[in-house]
């Protein structure tokens, strides 16, 4: 009975958990071709391993017809009957080994298959998600995100294993079966099958309830794990800290751990009462087996061994049966899983690289912006609703954020930006690596429009250093290797000496193979902007792009990042989002941008002499900058 109860018993409750889930669902149309289409270049090892679920599930039917001759033999005796027995014995040991073979080879290539789906999808979804605006990263939940690489990723690679074998492997054994034991004896088949309703419809009912705490146990986890993964992240460790609120927070945690607790238990009694009625319902159609095979038996009309072979195919009999009642469900579920993976791929990215892309020339200085105009797109545009976790889209078209601004920056020279909060000024140097896109106008660097050039070259002329410097959760190399793969350790160390603070790098234990901890929490805001100098100087850019780099620094802090920047801009090209004085007073040339317009332009103590915005600016708020800092530039 083993058989049957796990793997028509473990389907059966699968497919009734989720099939109340599926119900409401609409399978997109052309998502059955396209699943084909990922078949594709699996499909000899596709047909290898359905002849081996074939084989298979003839040797599973093959055995107990065998054993059946086994006692007919015994029991009829006679001068060859040790002869036959030994025979039939190997031959049902011959069976077995070969099913084991079988065993391995199908979990070979169902491995084969699934891995190799799961690799395509997630690679592709991964590459994909990598080319979407920044837009879509800050609207969509990162957990939801992350679930479609990995959970409905697995449920899509089910229908290549666990459903396609199932579906061939049990429609094979049914048939063979029901056709064995019909021509053994039609009444036994026919009053076994009867008692099949019975465990059927009760089970449906279970499944139901089943799926309903499963879906509340889901909820109840997913708020337990997010309060893990809020308070267990640097910032949320250190608000409870600061806020002295451990005792609340272990109170709080308990109280979901514990509702949590409690669910688990009744969805165990659930699914035990399911396979307890899966057993009792089959242990029954067997007994009726055993006693009316007996009696016909006893009366001549069935061999003993006939019998044995019924009681036998039996076992055989349900599971498949149970299978193939909810098989609707499993594919359901696989295209269910493939429709919310191909959601994610047909969502355009905003920043494509035209076929006819040019590369930019090695020394690309030069940046123009003419007549340009942005506005960021709407949530439906860039996001999707079942990654925000709302039931429909925001489609409202936002006010533009910049209107109409052009300017110059020749090589070598640096510009700044400056204006209140709000006015455009890192939409403005985000377009020129191509962040975002204009929505009308051109940025064009070296007179090549930037979206005519390939992102690679573009990528290489552009380095960036934002106000917030990211650094992954790996070593100090790794980190700085991101800017330039192949670069050497002595490279790395002239980077970090040209952002001065190779010095500090050298009393660190572990060098620069020390673990810079999540988001670089390792490292003052100081040594982390410092570091993203010294990723920058191992890319060597011919433009930089510098966002508030020392906005929230303090004058110490700024005084050393001050003196990096310094060897950074050196002979590059430079747009500079100003925050201090210290940046804006010997700029070549100050754009002042208010509700995305260019109001003023010129040099410091012109812009100063002439009034307006940046005299006002000046006087709020760069002239109370009397940090000790030395200029840029």
């Amino acid at each position: 009975m083993g058989g049957m109860g796990g793997g028509g018993g473990w389907g059966t409750l699968r497919s009734l958990r989720r099939e109340d889930e599926l119900s409401g669902h609409q399978t997109r149309r052309g998502t059955i071709r396209r699943v084909i289409a990922f078949a594709r270049p699996f499909r000899g090892t596709i047909t290898v391993f359905l002849l081996t679920v074939m084989i298979a599930a003839g040797a599973a039917v093959a055995t107990p017809v065998l054993a059946g001759r086994v006692v007919d033999t015994i029991g009829g005796g006679g001068p060859e009957a040790g002869r036959t027995v030994i025979i039939l014995a190997a031959a049902i040991a011959g069976l077995a080994l070969a099913d084991a073979l079988l065993q391995l080879a199908q979990r070979f290539f169902s491995a084969k298959i699934g891995e190799g789906v799961i690799l395509d999808l997630r690679s592709r979804v991964y590459d994909h998600i990598q080319r979407m605006p920044l837009q879509f990263f800050s609207r969509t939940q990162t957990g939801a995100l992350v679930s479609r690489l990995n959970n409905d990723v697995l449920g899509a690679q089910r229908a290549f294993t666990t459903t396609l074998s199932g579906v061939v492997s049990n429609v094979i054994q049914l048939t063979l079966t029901a056709v064995v034991m019909f021509t053994l004896s039609w009444q036994i088949t026919t009053l076994s099958l009867l008692l099949l309703p019975a465990f059927i419809i009760p089970a449906r009912r279970v499944g139901r309830r089943l799926a309903e705490i499963t879906r509340e146990s889901y909820n109840l986890d997913a708020k337990m794990n997010a309060t893990m993964t809020e308070r267990f992240a640097v910032g949320g460790a250190l608000l409870v800290k600061l806020f002295g609120r451990p005792e609340t927070e272990s109170a709080r945690f308990t109280d979901r751990a514990a509702r949590v607790r409690d669910i688990s238990i009744r969805q165990a009694m659930y699914a035990r009462t399911f396979f307890v009625a899966l057993l009792l319902v089959a242990s029954l159609a067997q007994a009726l087996t055993y006693g009316l095979g007996g009696w016909l038996a006893v009366n001549e009309q069935l061999s003993a061994g006939t019998v044995v072979t019924l009681a036998l195919l039996l076992v055989r009999l349900y599971g498949p049966l149970t299978e193939l009642a909810n098989v609707r469900v499993d594919v359901q579920s696989a295209l269910v899983s493939f429709d919310r993976v191909f959601e994610v791929l047909d969502l355009a990215p905003a920043i494509s690289q035209r076929p006819d892309a040019v590369p930019l020339p090695a020394a690309a200085g030069r940046i123009e912006f003419r007549d340009v105009h942005f506005r960021y797109p709407s949530a439906a545009e860039v996001s999707l609703a079942s990654l925000e976790d709302v039931a429909v889209l925001d489609r409202t078209v936002s006010d533009p954020v910049l209107r109409g601004v052009s300017f110059t920056v020749e090589p070598g020279q640096l510009v700044a930006l400056v204006g209140p909060s709000g006015a455009g000024k890192t939409t403005t140097s985000m377009l020129v690596p191509r962040v975002y896109d204009v929505t009308d106008g051109q940025v064009s660097i070296e007179g090549i429009d930037v979206r005519d050039v390939t992102l690679d070259s573009l990528r290489d002329a552009v380095g960036v250093v934002t106000q917030e410097a990211h650094l992954f959760h790996e070593t100090l190399a790794e980190n700085l290797r991101y800017a330039r793969p192949e670069a050497s350790d002595d490279q790395l160390w002239e980077a970090l000496a040209g952002a001065h603070i190779a010095d500090l790098v050298r009393t660190l234990p572990e060098g620069l193979d020390t673990v810079v901890g999540e988001r670089g929490y390792r490292f003052s805001g100081g040594e982390k902007q410092r570091i993203a100098i010294a990723r920058l100087l191992l890319k060597s850019p011919s433009i930089v792009i510098l966002d508030e780099a020392t906005a929230h620094l303090d004058s110490e802090s700024e005084a050393a990042v001050q003196r990096a920047l310094s060897v950074a801009l050196t002979g590059r090209t430079s747009l500079v989002i100003a925050h201090r004085l210290s940046t804006v007073r010997n700029a070549d040339q100050i754009l002042v941008l208010e509700a995305g317009r260019i109001v003023q332009r010129g040099r410091h103590e012109e812009l100063v002499a002439a009034g307006g915005l940046y005299a006002e600016l000046y006087r709020t708020q760069f002239a109370t900058d009397a940090s000790p800092t030395r200029a840029v530039g």
